[in-house]
């Protein structure tokens, strides 16, 4: 039985064209498959160097911007007040610049980079946090009633919320913040309404400690969001520009978009989030994640002004720090089943 084969022509030596052979087809599949396998093995060569060579970039990037950055904090002259809260403004830019650097080249990098750009982001913010406390004022936190009038004068935190409730026949009552010019937020409550409006945190730092049993509505984008000591609390914030750090949250709900979260000593909480990184949990158990479900007008136009993509969640990519087992999930964090999420949110807001 004769093999199948196709019938090649080739040249003599005079250029033309007439001598016929019979080309098994076995034999030009065969050649085929091979150059179709070094094609292959040629465009994952070229895609593994330009791979290399975006995280070359990233890494001689952020690094310098890195040191620049550690360079500002350095140098800040701390007996100038005025100049050192300009200073640390330029470098809360520059922070936010950097995590978004970072959020934008993790296609291309490694889970090692990206852990230690993460790391070296969470050491930069430490550090300015660590740099502003020296610099610049405590906050007092204060607050006042919707209804107590117009008057620009806080009142302290207890006794405005005794007049309030008064006002209004006792019970829970809406009160917002008076502003620091560098800090703002909610502390020191128990059992209270507590809202802030986009104007209020547009770009602040904003606090939130010692809160039990509190609803909180922050209806904008802050800089950062810091939630500490906090019990029985739900609260509810607009896109984050940069981070979000909680530390010892208990039995709580917690609702927001980030670009970066840290999450430490908590138990039985629940985090709908949406985050453009890997979020990260340590020393925390019971801890559940969830996408984030919170709409209010506006919102669409605070995730550009946070520089947040509203269509890049990894809420499901959580690291836990305090479990290494590869291949093994972690047993302090899990999915809040879909049956069991919340979609739609009490309305919270002025009367």
């Amino acid at each position: 039985m004769a093999a199948l084969g196709v019938e090649v022509n080739v040249a003599n030596d005079d250029g033309e064209t007439n001598t016929a052979v019979n080309v098994p087809e076995s034999v030009l599949r065969r050649d085929q498959a091979r150059l179709e396998e070094a094609e292959r093995r040629r465009n994952v060569k070229e895609s593994q160097t330009v791979k290399e060579e975006k995280s070359d970039f990233f890494t001689s990037t952020f690094n310098a911007e890195k040191t620049g950055v550690e360079e500002m904090l350095s140098s800040s002259n701390l007996s100038d007040r005025d100049k050192a809260a300009k200073t640390l403004e330029e470098v809360t830019v520059r922070i936010q610049q950097l995590q978004k650097f970072l959020n934008d080249s993790m296609l291309f990098l490694t889970q090692y980079e990206i852990r230690q750009a993460q790391a070296s982001m969470q050491k930069l913010q430490s550090s300015l946090d660590e740099k502003r406390d020296l610099v610049l004022p405590k906050k007092k936190f204060a607050f006042r009633s919707r209804n107590a009038g117009a008057s620009k004068q806080p009142e302290p935190s207890k006794q405005t919320t005794d007049k309030s409730a008064s006002d209004v026949g006792g019970g829970t009552v809406v009160i917002d913040a008076a502003i620091s010019v560098y800090q703002c937020g909610f502390s020191n409550a128990e059992n209270q309404v507590l809202i802030m409006q986009a104007e209020e945190i547009q770009q602040q730092d904003v606090l939130l400690s010692h809160l039990t049993n509190c609803k909180v509505r922050l209806y904008g984008c802050p800089s950062t969001l810091h939630i500490k000591n906090i019990r029985s609390c739900e609260i509810l914030c607009g896109p984050v520009s940069s981070s979000v750090f909680v530390d010892q949250c208990t039995d709580s709900t917690l609702v927001f978009p980030c670009q970066q979260l840290r999450t430490h000593n908590t138990t039985a909480t629940q985090i709908y989030v949406h985050v453009t990184s890997r979020a990260i949990i340590e020393d925390c158990r019971e801890v559940r994640f969830a996408p984030f479900t919170w709409t209010y007008p506006g919102i669409h136009d605070h995730f550009k002004v946070a520089g947040l993509d509203p269509d890049r969640n990894n809420w499901t990519d959580v690291d836990d720090f305090n479990w290494l087992a590869a291949g093994t999930p972690s047993p302090n964090w899990t999915v809040i089943p879909e049956i069991e999420r919340i979609s739609s949110w009490d309305f919270v807001g002025p009367s």
